[in-house]
């Protein structure tokens, strides 16, 4: 497992999750811009009852804050599944 997605793990906590999952990517995408400047590409899979109530749009904000500074320094693109218990 990788440092970044250690991190990732870590701040991701905050939102209680009951379920997750973070595939690295990174390696599809070398060469890419992103890559270059240092930033991975992620897939994302999280399953809390913060998430009740949020359409997408709002659940993708409260994962990308939770991030905080991990999006613009460790994080070129993040594909996020981010669903309810009951929803999985």
């Amino acid at each position: 497992m990788s440092d970044t997605v250690t991190l990732l793990q870590t701040a991701l906590q905050a939102l209680q999750p009951e379920h997750l999952e973070i595939e690295d990517d990174s390696a599809a995408h070398a060469g890419h811009a992103g890559a270059r400047s240092g930033g991975g590409h992620y897939n994302l899979l999280i399953v809390s009852s913060r998430f009740a109530g949020l359409g997408s749009v709002a659940r993708h904000r409260l994962v990308y804050t939770t991030l905080g500074d991990l999006m613009k320094t460790k994080v070129h693109a993040l594909a996020i599944r981010a669903l309810t218990p009951d929803e999985l």
